[in-house]
Protein backbone atom coordinates (compact mmCIF):
# COMPACT_ATOMS: atom_id res chain seq x y z
CA UNK A 1 0.00 0.00 0.00
CA UNK A 2 1.33 3.30 -1.00
CA UNK A 3 0.41 7.04 0.57
CA UNK A 4 0.04 9.37 -2.25
CA UNK A 5 -0.44 13.30 -2.04
CA UNK A 6 -2.10 14.60 -4.84
CA UNK A 7 -2.30 18.61 -5.54
CA UNK A 8 -5.05 20.01 -7.63
CA UNK A 9 -6.99 23.08 -8.39
CA UNK A 10 -10.40 24.46 -9.14
CA UNK A 11 -12.76 26.78 -10.36
CA UNK A 12 -15.52 26.58 -7.69
CA UNK A 13 -18.08 28.49 -9.62
CA UNK A 14 -20.25 25.54 -10.24
CA UNK A 15 -19.41 23.13 -7.35
CA UNK A 16 -20.85 22.90 -3.99
CA UNK A 17 -17.54 22.84 -2.12
CA UNK A 18 -15.12 20.16 -1.85
CA UNK A 19 -17.05 16.87 0.19
CA UNK A 20 -19.59 15.21 -1.12
CA UNK A 21 -23.22 16.43 -0.83
CA UNK A 22 -26.68 14.87 -1.53
CA UNK A 23 -27.75 18.02 -3.41
CA UNK A 24 -25.35 18.88 -6.03
CA UNK A 25 -22.01 17.87 -8.16
CA UNK A 26 -18.65 18.53 -5.37
CA UNK A 27 -14.97 18.72 -6.74
CA UNK A 28 -14.90 15.08 -4.03
CA UNK A 29 -17.10 13.32 -6.26
CA UNK A 30 -15.03 14.24 -9.79
CA UNK A 31 -11.53 13.82 -7.95
CA UNK A 32 -12.88 10.15 -6.62
CA UNK A 33 -14.10 9.80 -10.09
CA UNK A 34 -11.11 10.79 -11.77
CA UNK A 35 -8.99 8.67 -9.52
CA UNK A 36 -11.13 5.24 -9.45
CA UNK A 37 -10.44 5.39 -13.38
CA UNK A 38 -7.10 5.29 -12.98
CA UNK A 39 -5.95 3.45 -10.19
CA UNK A 40 -9.13 1.19 -10.04
CA UNK A 41 -9.54 0.75 -5.92
CA UNK A 42 -8.43 3.28 -3.45
CA UNK A 43 -8.94 3.99 0.31
CA UNK A 44 -8.50 6.23 3.11
CA UNK A 45 -9.46 9.50 0.90
CA UNK A 46 -8.57 12.52 3.18
CA UNK A 47 -8.61 16.51 1.66
CA UNK A 48 -6.94 19.17 3.29
CA UNK A 49 -9.65 21.48 4.17
CA UNK A 50 -13.64 21.89 3.72
CA UNK A 51 -14.52 24.56 1.26
CA UNK A 52 -17.96 25.49 0.49
CA UNK A 53 -19.67 26.15 -2.73
CA UNK A 54 -18.60 28.34 -4.96
CA UNK A 55 -15.22 28.81 -3.48
CA UNK A 56 -11.93 28.14 -5.38
CA UNK A 57 -8.64 26.75 -4.55
CA UNK A 58 -5.22 27.31 -6.01
CA UNK A 59 -4.11 24.96 -4.04
CA UNK A 60 -5.83 21.83 -2.42
CA UNK A 61 -4.39 18.80 -1.33
CA UNK A 62 -5.44 15.11 -1.07
CA UNK A 63 -3.49 12.14 0.58
CA UNK A 64 -5.17 8.95 -0.80
CA UNK A 65 -3.78 5.20 0.15
CA UNK A 66 -3.31 2.95 -3.16
CA UNK A 67 -2.20 -0.21 -4.26
CA UNK A 68 -1.80 0.22 -7.85
CA UNK A 69 1.80 0.59 -8.84
CA UNK A 70 1.54 3.69 -11.38
CA UNK A 71 4.39 5.95 -11.20
CA UNK A 72 3.56 9.33 -9.50
CA UNK A 73 5.20 10.99 -12.68
CA UNK A 74 2.79 9.51 -14.71
CA UNK A 75 -0.45 9.76 -12.28
CA UNK A 76 -0.79 13.27 -12.55
CA UNK A 77 -1.33 13.51 -16.23
CA UNK A 78 -3.44 10.20 -16.17
CA UNK A 79 -6.24 11.95 -13.73
CA UNK A 80 -5.53 15.23 -15.55
CA UNK A 81 -7.17 13.30 -19.08
CA UNK A 82 -10.42 12.75 -16.83
CA UNK A 83 -10.92 15.14 -14.22
CA UNK A 84 -13.36 18.06 -15.41
CA UNK A 85 -12.16 21.27 -16.93
CA UNK A 86 -12.52 23.14 -13.94
CA UNK A 87 -10.21 21.08 -11.54
CA UNK A 88 -7.07 20.16 -12.74
CA UNK A 89 -3.87 18.22 -10.48
CA UNK A 90 -0.86 19.81 -10.21
CA UNK A 91 1.40 17.25 -8.69
CA UNK A 92 2.05 14.33 -7.06
CA UNK A 93 4.05 12.65 -4.73
CA UNK A 94 4.72 9.86 -2.78
CA UNK A 95 4.50 10.79 1.75
CA UNK A 96 4.81 8.20 4.53
CA UNK A 97 1.85 6.15 4.94
CA UNK A 98 0.73 7.78 7.96
CA UNK A 99 0.56 11.26 6.45
CA UNK A 100 -2.81 12.75 6.45
CA UNK A 101 -3.65 15.48 4.27
CA UNK A 102 -5.88 17.65 7.01
CA UNK A 103 -3.96 16.32 10.69
CA UNK A 104 -0.19 16.93 9.32
CA UNK A 105 -1.09 20.32 8.00
CA UNK A 106 0.87 23.45 9.60
CA UNK A 107 -1.12 26.34 8.05
CA UNK A 108 -3.67 27.03 5.27
CA UNK A 109 -3.34 30.62 3.40
CA UNK A 110 -6.47 32.01 2.20
CA UNK A 111 -6.84 35.11 -0.57
CA UNK A 112 -10.06 36.94 -0.89
CA UNK A 113 -10.49 39.26 -4.16
CA UNK A 114 -12.94 42.29 -4.15
CA UNK A 115 -13.51 44.18 -7.70
CA UNK A 116 -13.00 47.76 -6.14
CA UNK A 117 -14.62 50.06 -9.06
CA UNK A 118 -17.89 51.88 -10.11
CA UNK A 119 -18.00 49.41 -12.62
CA UNK A 120 -18.77 45.68 -12.69
CA UNK A 121 -16.23 43.30 -14.13
CA UNK A 122 -18.12 40.63 -16.22
CA UNK A 123 -14.82 38.70 -16.51
CA UNK A 124 -14.68 38.44 -12.61
CA UNK A 125 -18.02 37.39 -12.35
CA UNK A 126 -18.23 34.55 -9.81
CA UNK A 127 -14.33 35.27 -9.05
CA UNK A 128 -14.49 38.53 -7.38
CA UNK A 129 -16.88 39.98 -5.18
CA UNK A 130 -17.78 43.56 -6.86
CA UNK A 131 -17.92 46.15 -4.65
CA UNK A 132 -18.50 49.57 -5.98
CA UNK A 133 -17.63 52.05 -2.81
CA UNK A 134 -14.52 53.72 -2.29
CA UNK A 135 -12.08 51.15 -0.12
CA UNK A 136 -9.38 52.16 1.40
CA UNK A 137 -6.66 49.35 2.17
CA UNK A 138 -4.47 51.06 3.73
CA UNK A 139 -7.04 51.65 6.97
CA UNK A 140 -8.09 48.21 6.81
CA UNK A 141 -5.13 46.72 6.46
CA UNK A 142 -4.11 48.66 9.30
CA UNK A 143 -7.37 47.53 11.30
CA UNK A 144 -7.11 43.81 10.56
CA UNK A 145 -3.86 43.31 12.47
CA UNK A 146 -6.00 42.88 14.96
CA UNK A 147 -6.81 39.78 13.88
CA UNK A 148 -3.14 38.40 14.21
CA UNK A 149 -2.22 36.46 17.00
CA UNK A 150 -4.21 33.56 19.03
CA UNK A 151 -7.66 34.37 19.84
CA UNK A 152 -10.96 32.43 20.66
CA UNK A 153 -12.82 33.38 16.83
CA UNK A 154 -16.36 32.24 18.27
CA UNK A 155 -17.25 35.95 17.34
CA UNK A 156 -16.06 34.92 13.50
CA UNK A 157 -17.54 31.27 13.29
CA UNK A 158 -21.08 30.41 11.75
CA UNK A 159 -22.20 27.79 14.68
CA UNK A 160 -23.83 24.58 13.78
CA UNK A 161 -22.84 21.11 14.30
CA UNK A 162 -19.68 21.26 12.67
CA UNK A 163 -17.95 23.52 14.71
CA UNK A 164 -17.67 21.94 18.53
CA UNK A 165 -15.14 22.60 21.56
CA UNK A 166 -12.21 24.56 20.87
CA UNK A 167 -12.96 27.99 18.71
CA UNK A 168 -9.08 29.28 19.52
CA UNK A 169 -6.80 29.53 16.05
CA UNK A 170 -3.85 30.96 15.60
CA UNK A 171 -3.56 34.04 12.78
CA UNK A 172 0.07 34.30 11.09
CA UNK A 173 -0.42 36.86 9.08
CA UNK A 174 -3.53 39.61 7.48
CA UNK A 175 -2.61 41.86 4.50
CA UNK A 176 -4.49 44.29 2.35
CA UNK A 177 -2.74 44.94 -0.85
CA UNK A 178 -4.14 46.99 -3.75
CA UNK A 179 -3.29 46.58 -7.33
CA UNK A 180 -5.52 48.87 -9.90
CA UNK A 181 -8.86 48.15 -8.83
CA UNK A 182 -8.70 44.66 -7.69
CA UNK A 183 -8.20 44.63 -3.68
CA UNK A 184 -7.05 41.38 -2.14
CA UNK A 185 -7.32 40.08 1.68
CA UNK A 186 -4.52 37.53 2.29
CA UNK A 187 -4.90 35.85 5.86
CA UNK A 188 -3.05 32.51 6.95
CA UNK A 189 -3.78 30.42 9.89
CA UNK A 190 -3.17 26.75 11.94
CA UNK A 191 -6.30 26.81 10.83
CA UNK A 192 -9.79 27.67 10.05
CA UNK A 193 -13.41 27.99 11.62
CA UNK A 194 -16.63 27.56 9.52
CA UNK A 195 -17.17 31.13 7.26
CA UNK A 196 -14.25 32.71 9.39
CA UNK A 197 -12.50 34.05 6.28
CA UNK A 198 -15.59 35.72 5.59
CA UNK A 199 -16.97 37.04 8.14
CA UNK A 200 -13.31 38.37 8.70
CA UNK A 201 -13.84 39.89 5.11
CA UNK A 202 -17.54 41.25 6.06
CA UNK A 203 -16.42 43.07 9.08
CA UNK A 204 -13.93 45.12 7.38
CA UNK A 205 -16.28 45.92 4.58
CA UNK A 206 -18.44 46.97 7.26
CA UNK A 207 -15.17 48.93 8.53
CA UNK A 208 -15.33 50.88 5.17
CA UNK A 209 -19.04 51.79 5.18
CA UNK A 210 -18.72 53.21 8.81
CA UNK A 211 -21.00 50.86 10.65
CA UNK A 212 -17.84 49.08 12.63
CA UNK A 213 -15.36 51.23 14.30
CA UNK A 214 -12.03 50.81 12.48
CA UNK A 215 -10.22 49.65 15.98
CA UNK A 216 -13.41 47.69 16.55
CA UNK A 217 -12.21 43.89 15.89
CA UNK A 218 -10.20 43.42 19.27
CA UNK A 219 -13.92 44.29 21.09
CA UNK A 220 -15.70 41.98 18.95
CA UNK A 221 -13.17 39.41 19.13
CA UNK A 222 -13.55 39.69 23.21
CA UNK A 223 -17.35 39.48 22.89
CA UNK A 224 -16.95 35.82 21.69
CA UNK A 225 -20.52 36.85 20.10
CA UNK A 226 -21.37 36.24 16.18
CA UNK A 227 -23.61 39.05 16.54
CA UNK A 228 -21.10 41.76 16.66
CA UNK A 229 -19.25 41.11 13.79
CA UNK A 230 -19.66 41.57 10.03
CA UNK A 231 -22.05 39.95 7.66
CA UNK A 232 -20.53 36.97 5.84
CA UNK A 233 -19.38 38.31 2.69
CA UNK A 234 -19.91 36.08 -0.63
CA UNK A 235 -18.66 32.56 -1.41
CA UNK A 236 -16.90 34.34 -5.06
CA UNK A 237 -14.02 36.08 -3.31
CA UNK A 238 -12.81 32.85 -1.90
CA UNK A 239 -9.66 31.00 -2.82
CA UNK A 240 -7.44 28.94 -0.62
CA UNK A 241 -4.24 29.65 -2.05
CA UNK A 242 -2.06 27.46 -0.21
CA UNK A 243 -1.36 25.07 2.18
CA UNK A 244 1.64 24.55 4.49
CA UNK A 245 2.93 21.25 5.66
Amino acid sequence: MRNILITIAYDGKRFHGWQIQKNGITVQEVFQDALKNVVGEYKDLKGCSRTDSRVHANMYCISVKISHPIPVERLKPALNKWLPEEVVCTECREVDINFHARYDCKSKQYIYKIWNSDTRNPFLNGYALFYRYKLDEKLLNESAQAFVGKHDFTSFCTLDKREKGDFVRDVKQFKVEREGNMVTMTVEADGFLYNMVRIMVGTLLEIASGKIPADGISEIIEKKDREYAGATAPACGLYLNKVNY
